[in-house]
């Protein structure tokens, strides 16, 4: 074991996705496990096996794609949840089963309705048999910020005998402050004495979850459970790109700690995660966020200009951030538009580049400019699609003026036949998503709505991204790509129903 790596444990998929709004379809999930292993993460926890057959089955072929950093699967002290947790990730060749159960006096007596002595013996039997049949077994003492620490000390004595490898203290609430975290890994690191490794899972609520993990990283966890841009429950989790790069950027403080992490793919991860589930990270958000390097007072711009270090602890480049973006046009050739791919860390097969080279070509045809930005977008609408069970063809809109009667045209292409419809609507957009449901039976309720601008220029393309409940069932996310906003809507509700009718 080595006592200087700083493993990082990213839970982007299990407990990101529980960032409201944040629900990802298999191929979404897919592509982010493929993003985190090139960035370099250690252990992925690639969901919550028994949670549901989609959960289980998006776990199982991430499971058969990841190659090198380990999968994880979530699990509760349940036997068959323990077991399909195995199940799922059996192809993985690398692979680790994470169980939980909360030892805090408050979760103890109001929400498992245990005594402290039978959650002991769970804990310890439930590791017993995770052991059984996986090697690598974490265990997780939820809500340790509020749990004794006598009693965590009895906790973690008992689940590293029955072999647990890794045993994780959870701020579950995010109710400890820095100095309180340390005290506390201090302490459980003396008692464990390098018979497993300490890790640390801290939440958002009081905006300290980097700073609570940093400091027990300072006292001896050598794992931290993090996620891409912070996204978790409530307000979060703690911003993988921040731990990463305040140990690497105060190497006077963490020398000789160190983490596996590619920090050249940090943006590339960032930008796929925020256009996978919609959430972009707020503008001032430390190193990912779209002001993180832009100065606007005078003074700073000069000292910058004179020497970067004057305002700049982190330059854009170690991040992956390349300001010179501007990279393509309309007469740019296939090659040029591989390469420029390969620069940016996409690596696409045969029929994805093709794909995406034609919507290159179509976008570049009608817009002045093209840049990376907006080649993230295209590649990552690419490799995250799903079966097309309903495909827009031609989409004309009439009567938008006010006192008009706003009505929607639309061909939908359907197991090879084409089908054409019409409707009215309160509305542009109403009449859309009217006649979209019209054409395919299938009744949704818009949730919520954001377009955004992919990069910059009047003619810059739209994103639009959608949560639409069908049938009265969970908010699914639809993305949709275009220089026209209302076909880039249109393209969103019916990407949501293609994710409904594939999850379902």
């Amino acid at each position: 074991m080595n006592g200087n790596l700083v493993k990082i444990f990213d839970t982007t998929l299990r407990d990101g996705e529980q960032s409201p709004g944040a629900s990802m379809n298999t191929e979404e999930k897919i592509q982010i496990a493929l993003q985190l292993q090139k960035l370099g993460v250690d252990i992925i926890e690639a969901g919550f096996a028994a949670a549901s057959p989609g959960d289980f089955d998006a776990i199982r072929r991430i499971s058969e794609q990841v190659d090198k950093s380990i999968v994880c699967s979530l699990a509760r002290c349940l036997e068959k949840d323990i077991k399909a947790a195995a199940d799922s990730i059996l192809p993985a060749r690398n692979k680790r089963i994470h169980i939980f159960l909360a030892t805090s006096p408050i979760h103890m007596e109001y929400k498992l309705k245990m005594k402290p002595s039978e959650v002991l013996k769970k804990a310890e039997e439930s590791v017993r048999y995770a052991k059984s049949l996986i090697g690598d077994v974490e265990f997780s003492c939820e809500d340790a910020g509020r749990s004794e620490i006598s009693f965590l000390k009895e906790v973690l004595d008992a689940v590293i005998n029955a072999g647990a490898q890794t045993l994780n203290i959870p701020d579950t609430v995010g109710y400890r402050l820095p100095n309180e975290i340390g005290d506390r890994i201090k302490e459980l690191s003396l008692f464990v004495k390098g018979r497993a490794v300490i890790s640390v899972h801290n939440h958002n609520d009081l905006g300290l979850a980097v700073a609570n993990s940093l400091a027990a990283v300072e006292n001896g966890a050598r794992q931290v459970e993090c996620t891409i841009n912070g996204l978790g429950e409530r307000a979060g989790n703690a911003a993988l790109e921040e731990i990463v790069m305040a140990i690497k950027t105060r190497q006077d403080i963490f020398s000789p700690l160190y983490t596996n992490i590619n920090t050249k793919e940090i943006y590339p991860t960032s930008k796929l995660v925020s256009l996978i589930t919609g959430i972009e990270p707020q503008p001032n958000k430390a190193i990912v966020g779209k002001n993180a390097f832009a100065h606007e007072s005078g003074i700073h711009q000069d000292g910058v200009l004179k020497n970067k270090e004057t305002y700049e602890i982190i330059q854009p480049g170690d991040i992956g951030l390349d300001n010179n973006n501007l990279v393509l046009g309309k007469h740019s050739g296939r090659h040029a538009f591989k390469d420029r791919l390969f620069s940016l860390g996409y690596t696409l097969k045969d029929d994805e580049l093709n794909e995406a080279f034609e919507k290159f070509k179509i976008l570049a045809d009608q817009k002045k400019e093209i840049f990376d930005d907006d080649l993230r977008a295209l590649v990552a609408e690419e490799i995250t699609k799903i079966p097309q069970i309903f495909e827009l063809v031609t989409l004309q809109l009439s009567d938008c003026n006010p006192g008009g009667v706003p009505n929607a045209a639309i061909t939908i292409k359907h197991h090879d036949k084409l089908i054409t419809e019409a409707a009215i609507g309160n509305g542009t957009m109403d009449a859309v998503f009217k006649v979209i449901d019209r054409v395919c039976g299938v009744g949704g309720e818009l949730k919520d709505y954001k377009v955004d601008a992919v990069s910059q220029g009047k003619d810059a393309l739209a994103k639009v991204i959608v949560k639409v409940a069908f049938d009265g069932g969970k908010p699914i996310i639809g993305h949709g790509l275009n220089v026209d906003t209302m076909y880039a809507t249109a393209q969103a509700y019916i990407g949501a129903l293609n994710s409904y009718m594939s999850m379902k």
